[in-house]
């Protein structure tokens, strides 16, 4: 009996792990699907560079303010640049999918619903930290402040998961509507009003130097918020899809 019940369980690790990778190896076709499209088109990416660039250039020329001004207004105006940026990148992304017929591939195919989610979630995130990855060091340049500092890097790479979270949620309901360029923002904005707080507030208190325990209250609830909407999209991206 021991060693049948041994057998047993080992039977069951296997197949756990075999279905862990048939779910991962999922996600990573869906992720590498839209980098081969994307960088064959670059209607996505190339969008989203030359909008956060414009805003950020014309918040420079607008904005003529003394260095501690600018200093206490710049994260403000980074995430306002990343918001929109990324709002167009995540409505770019899915209107793409619906629009080519690939979406209906996507939900036809053997594979966890949830898998789709995660593939969409990680494809748009990469594209959004790649044109964070590039905003930033021009920022720095225009605005005279040393931005590439490991905290406030953290800050936006937990701040952009967090968007992107419930972002890809919101746009897979919103691709569905005639109205969807401007319904999105609309569902978008006031629940991603959270993490772009935390993240204002946090990046500054990088910025200007401020005590860690007066960053970390901040830090918690971009961690917080992050945690919460990913197991939320796990959970109801099915129902969403399905509408």
């Amino acid at each position: 009996m021991t060693e049948q019940a041994g057998a047993i369980e080992v039977a069951m690790r296997i197949g756990w792990a075999g279905r862990l990778a048939r779910y991962l190896r999922s996600i990573a076709a869906i992720v590498w699907k839209d980098v081969v499209a994307e960088f064959r088109s670059r209607e996505l990416l190339g969008g989203m560079l030359v909008f956060a660039l414009l805003v950020i250039l014309i918040f420079n020329f607008a904005l003529e303010l003394d260095i501690r001004t600018r200093e206490s207004v710049a994260t403000g105006v980074l995430w306002v640049t990343f918001a929109f940026a990324g709002t167009l990148g995540l409505n770019r992304s899915m209107a793409m999918e619906k629009d080519r017929g690939s979406l209906d591939g996507l939900l036809l195919a053997p594979v966890d619903r949830s898998a789709i989610y995660f593939g969409k979630a990680l494809g748009n995130l990469l594209f959004m930290l790649i044109v964070e990855a590039i905003v930033i060091p021009t920022f720095s340049v225009l605005y005279n402040l040393n931005l590439l500092k490991a905290g406030l890097l953290l800050v936006v790479l937990l701040g952009s998961v967090g968007y992107i979270a419930v972002g890809t949620l919101l746009s897979s309901m919103a691709v569905q509507a005639r109205t969807r360029d401007v319904l999105l923002p609309i569902l978008l904005f006031p629940v991603a009003v959270p993490v772009l707080l935390a993240s204002v507030k946090a990046s500054n208190g990088f910025l200007i130097g401020l005590e860690m325990v007066e960053i970390w209250p901040w830090l918690n609830l971009l961690i917080a918020y992050d945690i919460i909407f990913i197991a939320v999209s796990f959970m109801v991206f099915d129902f969403i899809v399905e509408e």
